[in-house]
């Protein structure tokens, strides 16, 4: 479901599956081939939300923002790369995610965190506010620490998975 907030209707690319359960609010640009699966909620409200080409936002996920006020003199907006798988019940919040990375499921990323490009975010992993996590690498663990460089293999995986579920949803749409 699509939702107008303040009058911002959410962008759509082409190609693009939203399932029927999930919901879309607000100041949200989706990139082209991006899939979005049942009862996730992605609310652009109090911020912008971009998520990049051939993204997938799986099962049960939350996708947020987090707002200028008293305690914060500026909104964070969540921006999300190209390529990015996000798995079952991941929480993505008022972050910046790169391309081609995984975040976990269930995986947990907090305001300011920055994920740089081929990041592999272990399942039920924590990345408290503002912390970094360098290209390249896994992470696992609550809070989240760098555990080895990524195997070529690894990389390509990232790559194949964005791809995997553009097929996938290619055919829901059909």
């Amino acid at each position: 479901m699509i939702r107008l907030f303040k009058g911002i209707k959410p962008i759509v690319g082409n190609k693009v599956f939203i399932d029927e359960s999930a919901v879309v609010i607000g100041n949200v640009t989706i990139a082209d081939n991006v899939s979005i699966w049942p009862t996730t909620v992605i609310r652009g409200d109090v911020e912008s939300i971009q998520i990049g080409e051939g993204t997938n936002v799986q099962d049960g996920s939350v996708l947020h923002v987090s707002h200028a006020g008293d305690y914060s003199t500026e909104g964070h907006p969540l921006k999300i790369g190209k390529g990015v798988t996000i798995g079952h019940r991941a929480v993505v919040h008022a972050c910046t995610v790169g391309d081609y990375c995984l975040v976990g499921i269930g995986a947990i990323i907090m305001d300011d965190a920055i994920l740089e490009d081929y990041v592999m975010l272990g399942a039920g992993a924590l990345v408290p506010p503002g912390k970094k996590l360098e290209s390249g690498y896994l992470y696992v663990g609550s809070p989240a620490k760098q555990v080895r460089p990524l195997k070529e293999t690894e990389k390509q995986f990232l790559e194949y998975s964005c791809q995997h579920y553009i097929q996938l949803k290619d055919e829901y749409l059909e």
